[in-house]
């Protein structure tokens, strides 16, 4: 979960090498470093532990390495804590070799022992040692032979950028199972573990495949396999923004995107669209959604929870069996899988590690797989039979907003499909639902009006500890999605309860002064989760409710405080209540002095198991 960057050109590489790892900080910000090779021939190295200030301020803002190719590393710790030494690039003995590195070398141990019974000395903790090592070892005047000869014996994942001190001008860049494209410029190229890197110099890229090669040059990019055949890569455009990868004024990304949400969900459902209707049949063929007879759907935090939201919409309207896996346990929990099976892979970057090999379990199991992705090109996306792109744009606080609210869109579009192919869904539900899909992005917009208040109710309660989440159907899948935003940005510890469940043990956790928010917009059942407000409030919680207009009198009496919410179809409920959630996190981390974009110890792309 780090990310990386290279340059060759004419230009002075330090500077852009920088400016790339800028916008790669969300992949990882325990340490970041740069090798570039000098006028000297000499590759000179500058690293730093924490954040990228601390390295633009060692080596005055790129000032201090002169060159015109090197490369460049932000890291997030697996193997070695955060230093000096265990920071990227990592430099062979001799200072020949210099690599960065994103992912798991798994064989690392023995291949540090032969380098080691061969007189090589390690400096750190880490497995990329090994790595650049490893590849000078093999180094006989070629590398390009000498990386290949070091990957056919890494296991793992990797995607990394090689530089040599006596090869001017010459980068290697090489991937496994992690994100790697190289970009294209004139007199100069490119390679990143992310389009954001190059995004300011370029817009023309290739996505490299497992297993393949770079061989980057000023005036040249030429791709291999790992056994030097020579192949082709298609170049692509990218479609893309620059201006959205910044702040546009605002103090944090986290609250930008968070007020981009009502335009990013317009923009994702609109694609789709036909006729007054929801028309996905370029995506997934009629006459399969009719054969399916089981559905699972698989992904990682965030995007877990929108597929628990989608469970309980798509088994009501639908009537098909909907499984929602961690993609984490998808690969070793044995799924029944045939070819009437549809699995729905969700990641936000389309390179989460756990769910692209869930998604390759379920093709080998013979199922159809759709991915839903926010980025084009990525691994998941070109993985998967068949892809949806969410238009959230570039995502670059850690904690996710509005990717989260886009994948809801989508899974909302997928119902009413399933819904009208399947005849499971009367006419009046089907317009009823796209009437208040089509709506939530200005009943969005209503919410943002508000956010005075959420910010009070977070002045209010942000030296809480403990705060709990409690909900039933739809508003206990939403509770979840809540209850993470709120730790991993401001550090209080939170849980999310089925608030039936309460009785059954977690009730002991509530004492005098324990916040509980209770969602309470599932009209079906909004008085039983009402007489659990009541529950906790008898044993001293104070309770904040999160409810819909014409709700809001059969919930004041169970509660202390209310945010209240537009009335829309129940399927649509959680695209709505979602927002104060994401809220009320920000300002409770904002009041708490949280780094808000980059909490500790978590990284936007997780490209390692």
């Amino acid at each position: 979960m780090c990310g990386i960057v290279g340059y060759t050109g004419t230009r002075q590489a330090a500077p852009l090498l920088l400016n790339g790892l800028d916008r790669l900080e969300y992949r990882g910000y325990d340490s970041a470093g740069l090798a570039v090779k000098g006028p000297d021939a000499k590759l000179h190295v500058v690293k730093a532990m924490g954040r990228l200030s601390a390295l633009r301020e060692k080596c005055h803002n790129g000032a201090a390495l002169s060159g015109t190719a090197g490369v460049g590393h932000t890291r997030w710790a697996t193997h070695g804590k955060p230093s000096d030494e265990n920071s990227h690039p990592h430099v062979s003995g001799n200072g020949r070799i210099a690599i960065v590195h994103n992912g798991i070398i798994e064989n690392y141990a023995p291949l540090k022992e032969m380098l080691e019974n061969r007189g090589r000395v390690f400096a750190s903790e880490t497995d990329t040692e090994v790595a650049a090592h490893l590849i000078d070892y093999y180094y006989k005047g070629d590398l390009l032979d000498a990386v290949a000869r070091a990957v056919r014996e890494l296991e793992g994942s990797y995607a990394i950028g090689v530089v040599c001190a006596d090869e001017p001008g010459t980068l290697v860049a090489a991937k496994s199972h992690a994100p790697l494209i190289v970009g294209y410029g004139e007199g100069e190229n490119f390679f990143a573990s992310d389009v954001v890197a190059l995004a300011e110099h370029t817009r023309t890229v290739s996505y490299l495949d497992d297993d393949e090669i770079a061989v980057v040059r000023p005036d040249s990019v030429t791709f291999y396999t790992p056994f030097l055949d020579e192949i082709q890569k298609e170049r692509k455009e990218v479609d893309w923004d620059i201006s959205a990868a910044d702040k546009g004024g605002y103090e944090h990304y986290m609250f930008k995107e968070i007020m981009e949400q009502p335009e990013a969900v317009r923009r994702t459902v609109e694609p789709f669209l036909r006729d007054g209707r929801a028309d996905l049949s370029q995506v997934l063929d009629a006459e399969l959604v009719r054969r399916l007879n089981r559905l699972y759907v698989v992904a990682c935090g965030s995007s877990y929870h929108v597929g628990v939201v989608a469970k309980y919409t798509m088994e009501k309207q639908v009537r098909i069996p909907v499984e929602v896996v961690l993609a984490s346990e998808f690969r070793y929990c044995d799924p029944i899988l045939d070819g009437n099976t549809l699995v729905i892979c969700i990641s936000q970057s389309g390179e989460t590690a756990d769910t692209l090999e869930a998604l390759k379990e379920a093709k080998a199991g013979g199922a159809y797989t759709l991915s839903i992705v926010n980025v084009e090109g990525s691994s998941i996306a070109r993985e998967a039979n068949s892809v949806i792109y969410t238009k959230a744009g570039p995502e670059i606080a850690v904690a996710t907003t509005k990717a989260y609210s886009t994948q809801l869109a989508v899974m909302v579009l997928l119902t009413l499909y399933f819904g009208a192919v399947r005849g499971a869904m009367d006419q009046e539900t089907y317009d009823a639902i796209l009437t208040e899909l089509l709506a939530v992005p200005d009943k969005l917009r209503r919410i943002l009006e508000d956010k005075a208040h959420i910010q009070y109710l977070a002045y209010r309660f942000f030296n809480n500890e403990d705060i709990f989440f409690i909900g039933r159907n739809i508003d206990y899948a939403l509770s979840l999605e809540g209850s993470l935003k709120l730790k991993e940005i401001s550090y209080i510890h939170s849980d999310a309860y089925a608030a039936g469940e309460l009785k059954h043990g977690t009730i002991s956790l509530v004492v005098n002064g324990t916040l509980v928010i209770a969602i309470t917009s599932f009209e079906r059942l909004v008085e039983k989760t009402a007489s659990n407000a009541l529950e906790v409030r008898a044993r001293g919680a104070t309770v904040l409710a999160v409810t819909t207009e014409h709700l809001r009198q059969r919930v004041e009496h169970a509660a202390d405080e209310i945010i209240v919410i537009p009335d829309t179809h129940e399927a649509l409920l959680p695209s709505l209540a979602v927002l104060p959630l994401q809220l009320f996190a920000y300002y409770m981390a904002l009041y708490r002095g949280c780094d808000i974009d980059k909490p500790r110890n978590l990284a936007k792309s997780v490209t390692v198991e």
